[in-house]
């Protein structure tokens, strides 16, 4: 019994990350990388409606830069970023609304 409960906490717990990854649409493709947008879309019973979106630039080595704005709050919130490629991948980013919220991030990831 134990063992199906926490299975089943493991399944849904690897669906909601799954569904928390943003949408990259393709704007124009070519051998030297991918330029996309990435909405930030809300959806209601009938409609959807869009509050922002990322633009972003990514090469077929994993390296990047991106940039956007999210009007979904009281003020816009304008986000900014890279990351390298290869197997070592170090990534950095900036979000602020100009005046109360700001933050940033870095990470690293590592191919294996």
């Amino acid at each position: 019994m134990n063992r199906s409960v926490i299975a089943s906490l493991a399944l849904a717990a690897c669906c909601a990350a799954a569904s928390a990854q943003e949408v990259k649409v393709p704007v124009q493709t070519s051998d030297k990388g991918t330029v996309y947008v990435a909405p930030n879309v809300t959806s209601t019973e009938d409609s959807a409606n869009t509050k922002g979106a990322v633009m972003g630039v990514e090469r077929p080595d994993g390296s990047g830069v991106y940039g956007g704005v999210d009007t979904s709050g009281p003020r816009p919130a304008y986000s900014a970023g890279a990351s390298t490629g290869g197997n070592v991948s170090f990534s950095a980013g900036v979000k602020s609304d100009g005046k109360n919220s700001a933050g940033a991030k870095a990470g690293v990831t590592i191919k294996y």
